[in-house]
Order: C-alpha cells, then structure tokens, then sequence
C-alpha cells in the first residue's frame, strides 16, 4: 500500500443490443428486447466496461488481481457496499461510451470481524447523449478462518413473478454471473461460499440493486435527473425468492430489498441530482 499510487483510467465500451437483450430477458421484461438506438435503462450501464484480463491475472476467488488501478489486497474478502448513480441524460444502446474512472478514497476501519478497507471508485460514463456519474463503495476484509456446516437449499421452481417478488434461483444467478462476465466464486461454487462463512451462494449486490431499480422503473418512476443511492445492510445467500418493497417515504423516494425469511439485505434512496 505505500508504493502504490492512485491513477486514472480511461476505456471506451458499448452495451450491446445482445447484452441488453439478455438482461431484458432474465428479468422477463415485457415487450421486445431494446434494440440499437433506444434509450439505455438506469443501471444497465454496467453492462458495459466488464472486467478482462488473462486468466493467469485472476486471483483464488475470480476476481482480477489487485495492484494497478486497485491497491494491492489480494487475499482479502471482496463485497460491495452500495454506491450511487447520477443520471444525466441517457446514453442509447449501441453508441459508443466513455468511462473515464478514479480512487477517490481509502479508509481502513476496525469492525467487529477484523481490519476493514473501503475503497471508494467514481467513474464517469459519458456518451453523446447523455452523461452517469456512477459511484462504488467496495469493502475488503481478511479472509475467513473458519467455514460453515455444508446443507443443500432446495432450487426454486417458479415463473420470476414480477408484482414485488424477485426470483434469486440458481440459474438466474449463473445467468447473471455470464451476462455480466463475473467470476466470482461467491455466486457459483458452494464449497468456496462455505470457505468463506457464508452458509450458500450469494446473490450479487449489484443484481439486487437492479431489481430494486427496475422496479421503481416499472412502477413509472424515471430516475433520468435523480441519483439513485443502494447500500447492501446484510448479505443475501441461497436461492430464494425476496421481495421488493417501498421505502420509509415511498416508492418515489426509494425501496429496499427483504429476503424471504423478511431481513432488509439492500436498501435504496432516490433524490434530485
């Protein structure tokens, strides 16, 4: 940590009508898939910039290894905190994006399970028709001693009703795992979950934050103009379906995500950019 040095980088991308398709399709949105041209979706701008490297660069746990644009922490746990995205017009599918990112900040804190690092990521996505101000909150802490008793969960067998339930079955997650080129092992390989504490596969805080998203979108509220703010309070594991329910002040205001058994595992807020 005391040679490296914080840099700034820049990569250009694009969201795909197939990548926006394929989303459209594991949430089973309704009418055709986006096509070249129409207006990206708040939030499925992450389905642009995906990480790539070698697989001799990929770390124990399938993230890329650390040490150039992240500082040099690899052996530790890696989880999202939350972020936020600020909407300023909307790029559309196909044009070419540019994300210009930066480490803003690194704080150590002691936390009940050890020595905590929070790294703090602002990128910016500018396209020609509009301009996301995206920032994350990513935690690192060591690594696990121990690991948790093996039990199967039973897989779901439902239709991902979309009336405030979210499907989180194993395919869905494998799906968005590939849709979204992540290999972290948290989402697909139990024994590695259970090497880590957790007592079955995560479902991705990103992917909670957009449903939490695309609900508010399919109740007609447009985030264009807004930012919209997710902190995840506690890990969501197993397959399950959770719901999707207004926050303290109302839908408009924001929603939390609440897991079958009715914990508050991510929680949002939506206000004026």
């Amino acid at each position: 940590m005391s040679e490296w040095q914080p840099s700034t980088e820049v990569v250009e991308d694009r969201v795909t009508a197939f990548s926006a398709g394929s989303l459209h399709d594991l949430f089973d949105s309704a009418g055709p898939a986006p096509a070249d041209g129409d207006a990206l979706p708040v939030l499925w701008h992450w389905l642009a910039f995906l990480p790539k490297f070698p697989q001799a660069q990929m770390s124990a746990d399938g993230h890329p290894r650390t040490g150039g644009f992240l500082p040099p922490l690899d052996g530790r746990r890696r989880m999202y905190a939350g972020g936020k995205v600020s909407v300023e017009g909307r790029p559309v599918i196909g044009e070419t994006l540019t994300r210009t990112s930066r480490v803003t900040d690194v704080v150590e804190k002691v936390g009940r399970s050890g020595s905590l690092l929070f790294v703090t990521v602002e990128h910016e996505v500018v396209g020609a028709e509009g301009r996301i101000r995206d920032r994350q909150d990513i935690v690192y802490k060591h690594a696990s001693t121990g690991s948790v008793e093996r039990t199967i969960a039973p897989d779901l067998d439902d239709d991902a009703i979309w009336a405030g339930e979210r499907s989180t079955a194993t395919p869905v997650l494998f799906r968005y795992s590939a849709i979204t080129y992540n290999a972290h092992r948290i989402h697909y390989d139990l024994e590695w979950c259970l090497h880590e504490g957790y007592d079955g596969l995560v479902i991705h805080g990103p992917l909670l934050a957009l449903m939490m998203g695309e609900h508010l979108r399919r109740e007609g509220i447009d985030l264009q103009g807004h930012t919209f703010a997710y902190r995840f309070v506690s890990p969501m594991t197993r397959p399950q379906t959770f719901t999707v329910v207004p926050g303290p002040e109302g839908l408009e205001r924001g929603a939390e995500a609440r897991s079958a058994a009715g914990a508050v595992c991510a929680v949002s807020t939506v206000t004026p950019a």
